[in-house]
């Protein structure tokens, strides 16, 4: 390229002094060097695996020669007088032969056969059409614990204990009969009722001549309270001599 068209272009007209703005400082921390020291004090321990500091083995203690090799017990001396195994038979030595069984293992094994009780299959379950066989006896669906002996008998604990309640309650029966008793109401007679009317009415007379001996102007507390007692203790005379001539059978309870 020719060097004329340099000399033209416009980026010639840019002065070649130009210089960039100076940039401001970053901000340093006065605590950066001791966090620096801090961090290198903590990492420190853990750059190795295992403590820091191991001891050193003693150059003493190196791999001697046959060192792992195990050792053998002391060596005994033969005694020719020790028991032997019995001598290998010779080879002129034969075994006994001709020796036969009568048994006939063809009749005695048809015969296990038939007289032997036939194996009966194990109970299984299928629960997938795909045929997967489980055990039927410990599946839970086979009722076998209401065929045991024991099924449905009451326990003996339970037994005794209904024992206990029914003599309880007998003898709880028997207190109440006895106390029935001793409350039982007795009838009164003519001539008993006659005697407590006699008696009631004459205790209303007495109480009604107090209550008439009273003085008209009631002007005190006691007064007031000694005049509504009487009042009271007749009402109650009455009511007891309507019932007694009221009702001709009377019936009273005796005393404990």
């Amino acid at each position: 390229m020719d060097p004329a068209c340099f000399s033209e272009s416009i980026y010639n007209l840019i002065p070649n002094d130009f210089k960039e703005p100076p940039q401001p400082p970053r901000y340093a921390s006065i605590f950066k060097a001791t966090i620096k020291n801090d961090m290198k004090k903590c990492k420190t321990s853990m750059k190795t695996m295992g403590p820091a500091k191991v001891e050193v083995p003693s150059p003493k203690d190196f791999l001697r020669k046959r060192s792992k090799e195990k050792v053998l017990p002391p060596k005994k001396k033969f005694d020719w007088h020790e028991p032997r195994k019995p001598p290998v038979p010779l080879r002129t030595d034969h075994p006994v032969m001709g020796i036969q069984s009568g048994k006939n293992f063809i009749n005695t094994n048809a015969a296990d056969v038939i007289m032997g009780v036939a194996k009966k299959p194990k109970p299984v379950y299928v629960d997938k059409r795909t045929g997967d066989k489980h055990d039927l006896e410990t599946s839970g669906l086979l009722p076998k614990y209401i065929h045991k002996k024991d099924y449905g008998v009451t326990p003996e604990y339970i037994c005794k204990r209904n024992e206990e309640v029914k003599k309880a309650q007998e003898e709880y029966d028997h207190f109440i009969q006895e106390n029935l008793k001793k409350a039982a109401m007795k009838m009164l007679s003519d001539e008993e009722r006659d005697a407590v009317l006699q008696g009631l009415k004459k205790n209303w007379e007495e109480v009604h001549k107090e209550f008439q001996s009273l003085s008209v102007f009631i002007d005190s507390l006691p007064k007031e309270i000694r005049k509504q007692k009487l009042e009271e203790a007749m009402k109650q005379l009455e009511h007891d001599i309507g019932i007694i001539e009221k009702h001709k059978i009377i019936y009273i309870a005796n005393k404990k």
